[in-house]
């Protein structure tokens, strides 16, 4: 049995190439009536499914992914690839939509921007994850219930359903988020209510600071967002807004909090003390960090970034990998940052993430 099941959005994402240009804000970058010449076209896999479950496999960890694809040529595409790294064998054809895919706009110094068409990820539901294969597992990772309509509708049931039923089976339960479009019925449900009755089966959150703003103080959010200097949400939220935020989601039992922050790295956070998350499989490091810690990000090298289209993800996969190896929760917290820099030297997700054992040298 794996020690990892990764499970949940799976698409393709589909980026044109950016030439080198500095750092220039995305709203003078995007200006109506401007064009703007890209070098290339590349297409791969996207989602928590492909991002963090085959980063994870590159760093030495036994995994197994559970996803749906449409029958159609992307789903093909999908299949293609994941089958090449040997781990296709929990991902589902369905009629119930096509593939997910992304059109990612991801130029050089600015955070990446994405068309999304979440496909046939809209209908997955607890029936298609392989219990069984989960049951085997030590860590079950899930990720983008905002992209995933039979999961949030209905006031979350069908999420709640779906951590209930991985919670029976034993493992650590770990989740990642996705921003919903504001605009879109999943911007428009009560994330609050949702993430109250959902985070009391999770051990291990990691989502972004955004993500996690919107969904428990939209007022915020929107507030923040029109102080924001070029657009850039992360520049406009103060270290203060993540303690707030931070205090509410350990109040709903969550053992570790890992909130993203892009450029600025990350804030690590854990319960008072950590009880063992899907005991008796896992035991996370006790000592924790229970007044909050900044993990800032590694040193980039300029001239090496292609995009950062999956750096979260990448993060997200050094994090849960290290503590599987054993690490401690701040060792952890180091790889996620080295990961995530790393990733920004590929033209894809993976391209630019090391092997383990040279990754940690850092």
């Amino acid at each position: 049995m794996p020690d990892v099941v990764v499970a949940g959005y799976l698409g393709v994402d589909i980026a044109p190439g950016f030439a080198a240009r500095g750092a220039v804000p995305f709203s003078e970058l995007f200006r109506p009536g401007k064009l703007i010449e890209t070098r290339g076209l590349d297409f791969s896999l996207g989602g928590v499914v492909a991002n963090t479950g085959l980063a994870m496999k590159r760093f030495g960890c036994d995994v197994a992914l559970m996803g749906c694809v449409g029958e159609d040529a992307l789903g093909d595409l999908a299949i293609a690839r994941l089958g090449a790294a040997g781990v296709h064998d929990g991902i589902r054809r369905v009629a119930t939509g096509g593939t997910a895919y992304g059109i990612v706009l991801a130029p050089p110094g600015v955070d990446r921007m994405f068309l999304e068409d979440p496909g046939c990820n809209r209908s997955f539901t607890v029936e298609h994850l392989d219990l069984g294969v989960v049951r085997g597992c030590r860590l079950f990772h899930f990720g983008y219930p905002p992209l995933m309509e039979a999961l949030w509708r209905g006031g979350g049931s069908g999420l709640r359903e779906l951590l209930a039923a991985v919670r029976a089976c034993g493992p650590a339960i770990s989740l990642d988020m996705a921003l919903p479009d504001p605009d879109a019925p999943a911007g428009r449900t009560d994330w609050a209510a949702i993430l109250a009755d959902a985070l009391p089966f999770v051990d291990i959150f990691t989502p972004s600071i955004e993500e996690l703003l919107f969904m428990l103080d939209s007022a915020g959010y929107a507030r923040f967002a029109a102080q924001a200097p070029g657009g850039d949400l992360i520049d406009a939220i103060p270290a203060s807004v993540y303690d707030e935020l931070a205090d509410r989601v350990l109040a709903f039992g969550v053992k570790v909090l890992l909130i993203k922050a892009g450029p600025k790295g990350a804030y690590l956070r854990t319960a008072a003390p950590i009880k063992s998350a899907g005991a008796p499989r896992w035991p996370l490091d006790a000592a924790g960090c229970p007044d909050g810690r900044w993990l800032q990000p590694m040193p980039v090298d300029a001239a090496r970034v292609c995009n950062a289209s999956g750096a979260g993800d990448c993060a997200i996969a050094g994090f849960l990998s290290a503590l599987l190896k054993g690490e401690s929760v701040i060792a952890a917290g180091r790889c996620a940052m080295t990961a995530g820099r790393d990733n920004l030297y590929g033209p894809d997700a993976l391209s630019g993430l090391r092997p383990w054992e040279a990754m940690v040298l850092d």
